[in-house]
Order: structure tokens, then sequence, then C-alpha cells
């Protein structure tokens, strides 16, 4: 690094030091801990929120306070991915794997505390990094293009090989659905409306946020729901305990911590990828490299906390840089952080590794202060988060069920997204009664769009010549070696070709085996439909579709006669190495006819919730919600539940109507409430 570069640096640190532009920052950290913590918010509103007040501000203040904002939400998304197994934004999906079993466990403290050093250490990597790399930008980046991002993305569905456990194929055959959900709405190539069943709201696609919080978020509710307990019946460590322990846990595993920045940077600085993947590439790299994993990860393992969690905290840093040096967006928000370059006259490219490279070392510094003060104030609040995990399920899930809502709802602000919210729960709570890993399903949502975009681009422009380039290949060989170790691992525990065909006479079918006729039906149907588009529209479904199926027919042969093998091998005295990467079903010692019993009630809540937000709007819904449900639940206090549904009633009104001023449409009732409509069909 030359005089002129460590100059620049250290100009920008002494503009930075200004007391308004550390303010900005302050606020910045601040909004930003609070849109972290609210489920499906997430960095975007924050910007588009931040945005006007940027426009009096100088460079360096407005840059401090939109990425101080940014650059905290993957700190504090960790609080309700761990207490309450809800992912505060797409980049805390991970953490729930093992964060939240260590909170059932009463290790809340510990985990909590190992994920904010984890994120300060993670954030720093990457800004550490992108001030390495800001001399360097422009021809490392010139290099990548449409095939070296197909072959990331393929890279990253290979990674459900690592997702998926014992079960690769049935993995396979959940990244296959994930893709094939990424293909609704209208084909980029050539505006044919695939799979919207006549819906005006599919047309753009299916929004990842009701997706994200129908699989994760609600089916760990319920499960609270149906146990009816609190999250830990005791904690395990006191406060200062568990912080300290948590604290020397991320210091511990140092390589994995420096290690997730450093993919965590490198990920985010490639465009389109971002926090919806980092933290599932993190996870799965560390499942597939630390000791023992295999025996502890998804069980509560704290250093399946530590990876996602030093990964998606150096994000920011990491799409800085080709939206620095191209002005090509690495992310959504930094799309809106462009803006802020010209209304303060500033040209992404050259002009910010030269002439203004005080400015870029400005967000460098930026993004440093705000993860240790954002990661500073989550420490030292941990001990206190952690206490929330003995409280009574029905002092929690009423709040938390509010914010998912409105977090769904303001995702594309339409109805299809609460319609969305509710399907994909019932799904992603049957995927986890049935030990079918859900993680797959939201890489396949996230990558596939992209894959089939890339694959368009990189065939029209270069033929098949891409196949050759170099870092094409090392990706490609790379994701076949993922896809193929686990499938050889499993051929070789059934006992190659002689162990498969000496239990072939033996099959073994269960009810759950119906899962994957609705599977096959998916697919199937998918196929049909595609069958009658235009080549362009139809090539991504048709080829994902036969594949999906494929996959999906083989696992389910697999599953009914490998039945005969397990049983074999358990009787035999052998145990298999069961790995199975998501979070575990604990629904303590009720029956199954209970269990189903409380599971209905607690969808007849949630349908409860959405009719009165049609009928009186999602203001008014807020207090009776909250009523009826602490008070049938609970028999709680009326102190307590006048307390708390004027205090959620109060936020709803203030943050998101007042504030964000979300539109709420009309209701049954009529306009003089700001609520939301009768159900249209969607």
């Amino acid at each position: 690094m030359d005089v002129s570069v460590l100059a620049a640096a250290n100009e920008a640190l002494v503009a930075l030091a200004d007391p308004f532009r550390l303010l900005m920052l302050s606020a910045g950290v601040l909004l930003g801990l609070f849109l972290g913590i609210v489920p499906g918010i997430g960095g975007i509103a924050g910007m588009a929120l931040l945005l006007p007040f940027t426009f009096t501000m100088d460079s360096y203040a407005a840059f401090a306070m939109l990425l101080g904002m940014s650059a905290v939400t993957g700190t504090s998304d960790t609080i309700p991915a761990i207490l309450f197994g809800v992912p505060g934004t797409a980049g805390a999906q991970a953490t729930v794997m093992d964060g939240h079993p260590m909170a059932k466990k009463g290790e809340a403290g510990r985990a909590l505390s190992a994920a904010f050093t984890a994120s300060l250490i993670g954030g720093l990597v990457g800004a550490f990094l992108l001030a390495l790399a800001v001399p360097v930008l422009r021809p490392v980046i010139l290099n990548i293009g449409s095939p070296e991002l197909l072959g990331f993305s393929v890279f990253g569905i290979a990674m459900v090989a690592v997702l998926s456990g014992t079960s690769p194929l049935r993995g396979l055959t959940v990244a296959g659905l994930g893709i094939l959900l990424s293909m609704i709405g209208a084909d980029p190539q050539t505006g044919t409306l695939r799979y919207t069943f006549g819906s005006f709201y599919l047309w753009d696609g299916l929004p990842i946020v009701p997706l994200v919080l129908g699989l994760f978020a609600l089916p760990e509710l319920a499960d609270l729901a149906i146990k009816r307990s609190a999250i830990a019946s005791e904690m395990k460590y006191d406060t200062r305990k568990g912080m300290g322990l948590g604290f020397r846990d991320a210091i511990s595993n140092w390589w994995i911590v420096l290690r997730g920045g450093g993919l965590g940077a490198v990920i985010g600085a490639i465009p389109g990828l971002g926090s919806s993947v980092v933290d599932w590439i993190a996870y799965g790299w560390a499942s597939q490299t630390v000791k023992d994993s295999d025996k502890s990860f998804g069980k509560g393992d704290v250093r399946g906390v530590i990876a996602p969690e030093s990964a998606n905290n150096a994000i920011t840093a990491g799409s800085l840089v080709p939206t620095i040096a191209f002005g090509v967006p690495g992310s959504a928000s930094m799309a809106i952080l462009l803006s802020v370059f010209l209304i303060h006259g500033l040209v992404p490219g050259p002009d910010m590794l030269g002439e203004n490279l005080n400015v870029t070392y400005s967000m460098v510094w930026s993004i440093a202060i705000a993860n240790i003060l954002g990661a500073g104030i989550c420490f030292a609040f941990s001990g206190q988060l952690a206490k929330i995990a003995i409280l009574r399920y029905t002092l929690i899930l009423p709040a938390v069920l509010v914010f998912v809502y409105v977090g769904a709802f303001q995702s594309s602000r339409n109805w299809g997204d609460l319609y969305a919210l509710l399907i994909f729960a019932v799904i992603g709570w049957t995927m986890k009664q049935l030990r079918w890993p859900r993680p797959p399903l939201i890489l396949g949502f996230v990558l596939g769009s992209l894959i089939e975009r890339y694959m368009f681009i990189s065939t029209s422009r270069y033929g098949l010549d891409w196949l050759s380039r170099p870092l094409v290949i090392i990706l490609f060989a790379g994701a076949a070696l993922l896809l193929i170790g686990p499938l050889r691992r499993h051929f070789r525990f059934l006992g190659g070709i002689k162990g498969v065909l000496s239990y072939i006479g033996s099959p073994k079918i269960e009810p759950r085996d119906l899962f994957y006729v609705g599977a096959i039906a998916l697919a199937g149907y998918a196929v049909f439909v595609a069958w009658g588009w235009s080549w362009g529209a139809k090539v991504g479904p048709m080829v994902v579709g036969v594949i999906t199926l494929t996959c999906c027919v083989v696992s389910l042969l697999n599953q009914v006669f490998a039945r005969g093998v397990h049983k074999a091998r358990a009787e035999a005295g052998e145990v298999s190495r069961d790995v199975h990467m998501d979070t575990a079903v604990d629904h303590g010692d009720i029956t199954r006819k209970t269990m189903f019993v409380r599971a209905a009630t607690f969808l007849g809540y949630l349908l409860a919730f959405i009719i009165l937000m049609a009928t009186i709007g999602i203001i008014p819904t807020v207090p009776v919600f909250v009523v009826a449900y602490m008070w049938l639940e609970g028999r709680e206090n009326w102190k307590l539940i006048a307390g708390q549904a004027l205090a959620l009633t109060a936020v709803v009104y203030l943050v998101f109507d007042q504030l964000l001023r979300i539109p709420w449409p009309e209701t049954l009732v009529g306009s003089w409430v700001p609520a939301l409509t009768i159900i249209p069909s969607v």
C-alpha cells in the first residue's frame, strides 16, 4: 500500500472524526440494530428511509449514516434467530440451525455473545479486505463475467449436498423445487408468464421474505406453541459466565471467524449472491471441515453460530467493491447507495480510486466503526436478552407473530405475501416433522433465477466457449466434488451394489413417503405445464423439472429399500452417521394426537389474525390479538396483557404506519382506519 493510499486513509479517518459525522454514524447504527431485530424488514427499508436525510449532508456524513445502518443489520438479526428461531433478515437463516437449539438448552447468552463477537471480527475482516482491495480492485472485477457468475451460482447449488446431511438426493430434490419456485413470474427473456395461475401478484415472482419467514420462523413458533413451555426451562449459565464463555468460543475458533469474514467479503463482491446464501455457504463449509461436526451441528454447536455470523457481517464491505469500482450494485441496498453518489456529484469508477480515494476510505472506516459500535451495544445487552428464553411462551409468541406478519406484508405490500407466508409455514412445519432439509429450498430459490439468467447471457455471448474459462472449470469441478462426496459415502454405507441388491426384495413403505408423492407431483406438473411454452421460456423449467423428478424418484426408492439396510445394520450393532442439517423436533412427552390438535389450534390463531386484519385493519388487530392470545392460552395478568398490547400497538403505529409509511389498503369496515382490506383474490 503506497504513501498516497495511506494518506487518503488517514485523511478519511480525520474527516470522519467530526462530531456531527460520528453522530450520524451512530444514528444509522441504532436504526440498523432495530431493523435487524424486526423480522423481514432488513437494510433496504432503512436505506430508503434515511435517503432523504442525506440531501443536505456532506458526502462523509451521508455515507457514514447509510453504511452504519447497513453494516449492523447482520449483527442484531442474530437476536430473534437465536432466541425464537426467527431470522431477523435473510442473512440469519443459518444461525437458527445451532443458535436456537443452544437457546433451548439454556445457553442463549453464550450463543448471543459468540455471535456478536464473531460478527464484530467478521465485519472488521471485511472492512480490512476492502481497504486492501481498493488499489487492485478493477483488474480483479474485470475478469469476472456472466460465465464466472454462473459458476459461482452452480457451486452454491452444489452446497445442498452438504446441507442435506445423509440425504443428498432429498436435498437436491428440495433444491430443484426451490429453483422451480424462483422461475415463477414473467420470464425475463421471452416475457412468458410462468406458473402465475392467473395471479397478478406472481407476475414479478415470489418475494423471498414471506418464503423465509414461512419456512423458518412460523414452524419454530408453532413448535413452541405445541410444547407450551418456555424456550428453555432454565439458564445453564449466569449472565456474566455465559457472555464470557461465548466470547472465548469465538476467540478460540478464530480460524472459523477469519475464514467466514473473508468468505463473506468475497461473496458480497459478487453481484446477485449476497446475504441470502453466504450464511449457508459458510455454515456448510464449517460443517465439512470442523472436527466432529456430524455429531453436533444442528444440535446446538457454537461453531455453527460463529461460522455464518462472521460471514454475513462482511457482506456490506464486499458489496461495496463492485459498487465503487463500476457502479454495479453488489446488493439491493447498494443500489440505493448509488443514488447518494449522484446526489453528491460522485461517479463510481476510476475517480473513486483516485481523486476521491479519501471518500472511499471513509466508507471503509464507517463500516469498521459501525461494526465495533453495533457489536458493543449488542454485547452489552446480550446477558439480559438471554433471559427472554426462560419467559413463558404466552409472553413471547404474540409479539413475535405481530412482527412476522408486518415484516412479511411489507415485502411487496400485497395480500399475496400473507397467503405465501401461511402456505410456506405449513410446508416448512411438515418438512421439519418429516426431516426434509429446508436450507436447500432457500438456496435453490435464491440461486435459481441467477443460474437461468447467467446461462442465457453466457450462451448468447460466448456460445459454448465459456465452458473453457479457467475459473468456470474450477467452480464446476468443485461443485461436482461436493455433489459426489455425500452420494459416494451413502452408497458405501449401503454396502455397494451387492449390499443394495441383497435388500432389494424387502421394500418398507411408511406414511411419511407421501411427501415424496407430493414432490413428484409438483415437479411433474411443472414439466407438464412448461411443455407448451416457447423454447426460451421452457428450457430452464424442463431441465430443472426432469432432474428434480429423477432425484426424487431415486431418493424414494432409496428410502423404501434402504430401510432394510438400516434395520440390519442396527440389529448388528452398527450405528449409521446420522447428519441432518436442520433444527431438531422437540415436542416433549406429548402424544401425536395432542401435537396435531395444538398445531391446528396455532394455525387457527394465524388465520384469525388475517381475518381480523381484513376486517378492522392491522392497527386495531394488534391489541385484539394480543389480548385474546395471552388470555385464552395463558390466563395472564390483565395488567401484563394491557401493557404488552398497548406497547406493541404503539410500535406498529409509530414505526410502520408513521415512520415507514406502509400503505395499508382499506378494510371491510371502511377506510376510516389505516388498515388492510377485505381479502381479494390474489
